[in-house]
């Protein structure tokens, strides 16, 4: 009996071991940093509402050490740290934090925010955790007075999941490229005073996304990547074989064979601008763990010196002459809703200064508590259009955007709210008639 003993206490053993590997893979862990709107153009009233706002989000959050850690950055005229990763360890004392910051004023440099967001707080020479899920959630109020698009695509490059929180009038398509795909789960528009109707269904994508059950791609670059994947397995339980292969070429296959703590792997030497198939495959002899399968496309690789210049020998390069400054692509300037019904509203927009024309316009208008999104074409010239059966009492985001010849589009959104309807009025009881008296035939 002792034999069948041991190889019971060997597979009890086994057991647990992978037992305690899933739930070390489902325990939230990563780096939650927030990015708040702390200029000169958001209200006091409004950066006391946003502020109780993360205060409600990050109170139950399981903050400890080695596991979920938050930080809080105010955006301004230069971003300011209010707490740095890991200085508080349980979720209220970060949400006591929060509601004793002070908003900083200032200009709204979102842009440089974001620069100094990868450089001091997520980048691993700063104490960033290597390996671990991490989560941007920026509160605006939808405008900035520099780039956003370029350092926010750097931090998603580095693997940074964004969530935008929107209260003011943004330019949609803007937020939409800058949050995480896809854009319906990630960006949010609403109202300050309604800031509490999202807070359950954020934090529970936040912890969704600190706990990642899937195989993923960080730190792109042109010539290679970051995969990581929670722990599936363990020393004792299993390996792991990576595959990786250009999409192209199907023959040029690469394999790595990792043991089964691994839970990142670089691959470097690649082609830029590739697309590349990995497949994660975990082997063990005590539960069955499906391949996970990624494609992955590598940044343009930078052009080389004297690539865009005249061939040598081609002798000097013809004089140019001056082209005069094209007008400006810029979309509507400013929406206006009015004539608010309960089942219509009218939506009006002023170009920018100094603008291009536009070829046209496209209004498209959808319930901000989810439903169908609709469209309406109105043609250039015109700066107005009647939106027609909506539904009474709704908040809805409506989104004007203006194309060019150039191809390129413009946009800019706004919030609008049908009034509630009529009641109906209660249809008359008749009366039953009196005992004693014959009733009246119609």
């Amino acid at each position: 009996m002792l034999p069948w003993t041991a190889l019971g206490l060997a597979l009890s053993l086994r057991l647990a071991l992978a037992r305690s590997g899933a739930e070390r893979a489902s325990a939230p862990r990563g780096d939650l940093m927030f990015l708040l709107d702390s200029s000169a153009s958001v209200s006091h009233y409004e950066f006391s509402r946003v502020r109780e706002f993360v205060g409600q989000l990050v109170a139950p959050l399981p903050l400890g050490t080695g596991a979920l850690r938050a930080s809080l950055v105010h955006v301004g005229s230069r971003p300011y740290t209010e707490f740095p990763f890991g200085q508080h360890s349980s979720g209220e004392a970060a949400q006591d934090a929060v509601r004793a910051s002070a908003q900083r004023m200032g200009d709204t440099h979102t842009g440089l925010a974001l620069v100094y967001a990868k450089e001091q707080l997520f980048a691993e020479a700063s104490g960033a955790r290597p390996g671990v899920p991490k989560v941007l959630v920026w509160v605006t109020d939808g405008g900035s007075s520099d780039p956003v698009g370029p350092p926010m695509q750097e931090l998603k490059d580095l693997g940074v999941t964004v969530f935008i929180v929107s209260t003011g009038r943004g330019n949609f398509l803007e937020l939409s490229a800058a949050a995480s795909a896809p854009a319906e789960k990630h960006l949010h528009f609403v109202d300050v005073d309604d800031l509490h109707i999202i807070v359950q269904e954020l934090r529970g994508s936040i912890l969704d996304a600190m706990r990642p059950q899937q195989l993923h791609a960080t730190e792109i670059t042109s010539s290679g990547f970051r995969l990581a994947w929670p722990p599936l397995l363990t020393a004792d339980s299993g390996y792991y074989v990576l595959e990786l292969v250009p999409s192209a070429q199907p023959g040029a296959a690469r394999r790595q064979q990792l043991p089964g703590n691994a839970t990142d792997w670089i691959w470097a030497g690649l082609d830029p601008d590739t697309d590349y198939d990995v497949a994660l495959v975990p082997e063990s002899n005590v539960r069955l763990l499906r391949p996970q399968i990624l494609r992955v496309r590598t940044r343009p690789g930078e052009a080389g010196p004297g690539a865009s210049g005249p061939e040598s020998g081609a002798g000097p390069a013809p004089t140019q002459l001056a082209a005069l400054p094209a007008p400006e692509e810029a979309g509507p300037e400013r929406i206006v809703i009015s004539h608010a019904r309960p089942r219509s509203l009218r939506v009006s927009w002023a170009p920018a200064l100094g603008s291009a024309a536009a070829l046209g316009y496209h209004v498209q208008f959808g319930p901000l508590r989810g439903g169908e999104a609709q469209r309406v074409e109105v043609p250039a010239g015109r700066n107005c259009t009647t939106l027609q059966g909506l539904a009474p009492g709704t908040a809805y985001l409506v989104t004007v955007t203006a194309a060019f010849r150039s191809g390129r589009e413009s946009a800019l959104s706004a919030k609008a709210c049908t009034p509630d309807g009529p009641r109906p009025r209660p249809r008359p009881v008749p009366r039953a008639p009196t005992p004693g008296t014959a009733s009246r035939e119609p």
